[in-house]
């Protein structure tokens, strides 16, 4: 989004523009400012990440945080930035579309907690600690032994990852705990005193994978009165078909892998021998499992709303909200960008759900907590120190 050829004012290729959200009638949405170790990039790749990489992930955060803006000042009548939930509901009423800044991975931020502060005075309104591989702060759902992974290395969160939860607390920031270990959600749920967020993912009573949420961890999110936000993510709403897992078993024994122990290791290249791997047998392999992926039958709105009547069912209307996960993988068969999200609603529609629950669903719910989250914040409590912390958490994981 925001290259050339997906313009925010033209109907591109992309799953998210502002001529799709119009003829969808989307009021609003989180846009994430994201950076990552770019594995992938330049010659030879993959590269196993250096300390260089930290500041290509700034760098990619910068990037897009500039479409994002640059996206409000080229189109100041179209589209606004929400500061505030009365912001959301002020652009609604303009008829502008309303972004909300979020923020995911701790990884660019180094072991620098002022760094929470930067970005939320310019914009950011929620974060999350994790994703693909652990990092400094907090334990992935989802370890990459390419990058020296180990699962549970830091035991959930390190030193700096506590500190962060008091840190965003105070600021007024929304904790999204989509994507964390379990140890590391748990650890959240004790520190935080405002309501946690799972802004994409989905039952793991569904789709047995660690980056699925139990039926424990969500009755956490609802225990703090926060959301579980139910992600249009194919492969996290319905298993692999058995077609799909026979070939990569075949690609696994190509690559003298045992077959396949679990649908986590479907999904990516998480065994542990893999540490060890050259890192252009590891490109052969992953580019080969990605592709074979490709090949699986999507998921459809009946699967997704399938994932949300769960939810519902075990945690109450109250704390079970939509998300799409659209241009990072996200996207089924009937919603598979912003203009049809009536089709979403349409289902629910169909299953019985009333106007209020549907209103509830589409960001009712997540106004609420962001209102208590707001209520909340104490910005001028004085940081906590953290030269001793980082000096103890900086060589946590070896990417890191």
């Amino acid at each position: 989004f925001g290259s050339e050829g997906n313009e925010a004012d033209k109907d591109g290729s992309g799953q998210f523009d502002l001529v799709k959200t119009a003829r969808g009638r989307l009021s609003g949405a989180a846009l994430t400012v994201f950076g990552w170790p770019e594995i992938w990039n330049g010659d030879n790749a993959p590269h196993r990440p250096t300390p260089g990489f930290v500041d290509e992930a700034r760098h990619q955060q910068e990037v897009r945080y500039k479409i994002i803006t640059g996206m409000v000042r080229d189109f100041p009548n179209q589209v606004g930035i929400a500061y505030t939930p009365d912001d959301m509901r002020r652009l609604h009423g303009e008829g502008k579309f309303a972004i909300f800044i979020s923020m995911l991975n701790a990884y660019p931020l180094g072991n620098d907690l002022s760094l929470l502060d930067h970005w939320t005075a310019r914009g950011m309104r929620m974060f999350g600690f994790s994703y693909v591989g652990n990092n400094s702060w907090a334990d992935s759902s989802r370890p990459l032994p390419f990058l020296n992974d180990t699962p549970d290395a830091l035991g959930g969160l390190s030193e700096i990852g506590k500190q962060a939860v008091q840190r965003l607390n105070d600021l007024g920031v929304i904790i999204d705990v989509s994507q964390m270990s379990s140890k590391a959600l748990e650890q959240v749920s004790q520190l935080s005193r405002t309501p946690m967020v799972a802004s994409h993912s989905a039952p793991r009573a569904l789709v047995d994978i660690p980056r699925n949420l139990s039926d424990e961890e969500m009755q956490l999110i609802k225990r703090s009165g926060g959301v579980v936000q139910i992600v249009a993510f194919p492969a996290y709403l319905k298993p692999l078909t058995q077609k799909t897992q026979d070939k990569l078993n075949a690609l696994r024994k190509d690559f003298d892998l045992p077959p396949l122990p679990n649908l986590a290791m479907a999904l990516m290249p998480g065994d542990a021998i893999i540490t060890v791997w050259p890192e252009q047998r590891f490109g052969a392999y992953a580019s080969k499992l990605y592709a074979i992926l490709e090949e699986e039958p999507k998921a459809t709105v009946k699967d997704f709303v399938d994932a949300i009547d769960y939810t519902v069912r075990k945690i109450g209307i109250d704390h079970v909200g939509i998300s799409s996960d659209f241009n990072d993988g996200g996207g089924v068969k009937g919603f598979n960008d912003v203009s049809e999200v009536r089709n979403v609603t349409a289902e629910l529609i169909e299953r019985g759900y009333a106007e209020a629950d549907i209103t509830k669903l589409w960001g009712g719910n997540f106004l609420r907590v962001w209102e208590q989250v707001q209520a909340s914040a104490r910005p001028d409590a004085k940081q906590t120190n953290l030269s001793n912390a980082a000096s103890r958490t900086s060589g946590a994981t070896a990417h890191d």
